[in-house]
C-alpha cells in the first residue's frame, strides 16, 4: 500500500512544467533549475543555509581544556553524557538523509537535504574537535560510546534510530512521513535540553568556546528544523490521506513520546545539581516546546497551559539568537543573514 519507488537518476522523460512537480512520487528531470521553483520558500532557505557556513576549529578552545576539569562532577558527567548524545544524533542525520533524498522529486528541496547532510558532517566535526581539545584519546572514546554502557542513553537513540531502520524495511508513503516527523522531532526537540546545558555553562562563566560551538550548531539545526516543518506541510497538502484523524494521532504519539523522553533525558543527566538549572526549569522549557512544534505544524495545542516560552528559560533564545542572526523560521521568511564570522560571543 502506498510502496515508493526510488525516482530515477536519468530521465530525460521527466516533467519540465514546474506545475507538475511533486514532493514525493512526481517525475522528476534530475535538473538542478535555481530559476524555476514550486516550493519557493527554498530559496530563502538555500540562501540562509549557505551564509551559515562555518568551521568548527576558527572557535578557540583554550579556556574550555583548562574549565573541564575544574568543572562540578555533575556538570562534567552532564557534559559528557550529553556530548555522546549529541555527536550521536548527528552521525545518524548524515546517514539518514540520504535515504529520505532517494524519494524527493523536487529537486530544490533536495538541494535542501544536501547541503543538510554537510552540515550535520560538520556538527560531527565540531564535537570531535571539543573532545579531542579537552579529552585524552582514552576519554574520548569512552564519551563517544557511553550508549554501550548507558541504559538511558541507549534508549534515547533507540527511539529515532528504530524508526529510520522501520522505514528502510517498509518503503512505503505512511513509513516515509513517520521519518519526517521523527526528523522534526530529533530536530525540534531532541537537542534541546543538550543545548541549554551548554548555554547554561556559559552564563555561569564555564567552558565559553563549546557553548560557542553549540551556538553555531543550534543555528543550522533552527534551519533544519524549518526545512521539515515546510515538507510536512506541503505533503499535508499533497498527501491528504496520510492526514486522516487516525495517522495524526501516531504522529502526535510520536512527537508527544519524543517531549516524554527529552524530559526524562534532562532530569536523568541534568535534575537538580546543575548550578542555574532545575527539573521544573527543564519541564516546563520541553513542554513549551513541544507545544510549539505541534502547533506550528497547524494543529491545535498539545499541553494546555505551556503555549508560551517560561520567562526564567528566556536566556536560552538570547544565546540561540546571538548578534540578531535570527531567522523567523515559523513564518517562513528570513529577517537577516549573517556569515558565521559576525557570530561575537559577547553574552
Amino acid at each position: 500500500m502506498n510502496e515508493l519507488k526510488t525516482k530515477p537518476l536519468f530521465n530525460p522523460n521527466g516533467d519540465t512544467d514546474v506545475r507538475l512537480r511533486r514532493m514525493i512520487g512526481g517525475n522528476t528531470t534530475n535538473l538542478n533549475d535555481f530559476n524555476n521553483l514550486k516550493y519557493t520558500w527554498t530559496s530563502d532557505w538555500y540562501r540562509q543555509a549557505m551564509n551559515n557556513f562555518w568551521i568548527p576549529e576558527e572557535i578557540n578552545l583554550n579556556q574550555d581544556l583548562k574549565d573541564y576539569h575544574k568543572l562540578l562532577k555533575a556538570e562534567r558527567t552532564a557534559y559528557d553524557k550529553i556530548l555522546s548524545f549529541l555527536v550521536f544524533l548527528d552521525s545518524l542525520q548524515t546517514a539518514n538523509l540520504p535515504n529520505v533524498g532517494e524519494y524527493i522529486t523536487a529537486n530544490e528541496v533536495n538541494l535542501c537535504l544536501h547541503i543538510q547532510t554537510f552540515q550535520e558532517c560538520i556538527h560531527s566535526q565540531s564535537y570531535s574537535y571539543m573532545l579531542d581539545t579537552i579529552c585524552s584519546p582514552n576519554e574520548r572514546d569512552s564519551i563517544l560510546f557511553q550508549w554501550k554502557d548507558d541504559e538511558h542513553l541507549l534508549r534515547r537513540n533507540t527511539f529515532i534510530g528504530n524508526c529510520y531502520n522501520d522505514f528502510l524495511e517498509h518503503r512505503d508513503l505512511f513509513h516515509l512521513i513517520k521519518v519526517m516527523f521523527a526528523n522534526y522531532i530529533l530536530e525540534g526537540i531532541y537537542f534541546y535540553s543538550g543545548f541549554m546545558f551548554f548555554y547554561n555553562l556559559s552564563r555561569n562563566g564555564k567552558m565559553p568556546g563549546s557553548a560557542q560551538e553549540i551556538r553555531y550548531i543550534n543555528r543550522d539545526e533552527n534551519t533544519h528544523l524549518w526545512l521539515f516543518r515546510n515538507i510536512i506541510l506541503e505533503l499535508k497538502k499533497e498527501e491528504s490521506e496520510m492526514f486522516t484523524s487516525e495517522k495524526i494521532e501516531v504522529y502526535k504519539q510520536m512527537l508527544m513520546e519524543g517531549v516524554r523522553q527529552e524530559i526524562e533525558w534532562g532530569c536523568y543527566v541534568i535534575g537538580d545539581e546543575i548550578p542555574g538549572l532545575n527539573k521544573k526549569m527543564l519541564i516546563d522549557y520541553i513542554t513549551y516546546l513541544g507545544n510549539l512544534r505541534w502547533t506550528s505544524l497547524g494543529f491545535d495545542t498539545l499541553y494546555p497551559g505551556y503555549e508560551d516560552e517560561p520567562e526564567d528559560m528566556a536566556w536560552v533564545s538570547q544565546y540561540s539568537n546571538a548578534n540578531m542572526v535570527k531567522t523567523d523560521f515559523f513564518e517562513a521568511r528570513s529577517t537577516a543573514y549573517a556569515k558565521s564570522t559576525a557570530l561575537v560571543d559577547d553574552l
